[in-house]
């Protein structure tokens, strides 16, 4: 839904909320209970307004998760069943070890975001990525 954007996309979280406002105005009659879960939950769900854009945008995109569901899904739904957990963690490695070469589209700023992940969260990326 489009008119969802300006609410997850605001600078601020007056701005969300105003966007929320904009949003109940709109499709308040037709979705009255996804709207009332927003407002009941609007302090869990505005958490994200306390970061930078460069760690914002990243938290709700979900495109690079669903490509790697879409694909376990293409790899597991003509399987009946595995043998064992083992079987079925060996096909998603394989897997997604194949078609993570045909990802080549960068992050956009990247370096920004991990530069600002790693100050929010001080020691958590320290095994993982040297900054």
């Amino acid at each position: 839904m489009a008119d969802l954007k300006p609410v997850y996309r605001a600078d601020t979280k007056a701005a969300a909320e105003l966007a929320l406002d904009e949003l109940e105005t709109k499709w308040g009659e037709k979705y009255p209970i996804v709207l009332e879960s927003w407002r009941s939950k609007w302090e869990l769900l505005s958490a994200y307004f306390r970061y930078p854009k460069a760690i914002r945008k990243p938290i709700y995109t979900t495109n690079a998760v669903e490509a790697v569901h879409r694909q376990f899904r293409t790899l597991t739904k003509t399987k009946g069943a595995f043998p064992n957990e083992n079987s079925l963690l060996k096909l998603l490695y394989i897997g997604i070890n194949q078609v993570s070469n045909k990802w080549t589209m960068p992050i956009s700023n990247w370096a920004l975001t991990i530069a600002q992940l790693s100050i929010y969260f001080k020691g958590r990326l320290d095994g993982i990525i040297k900054i």
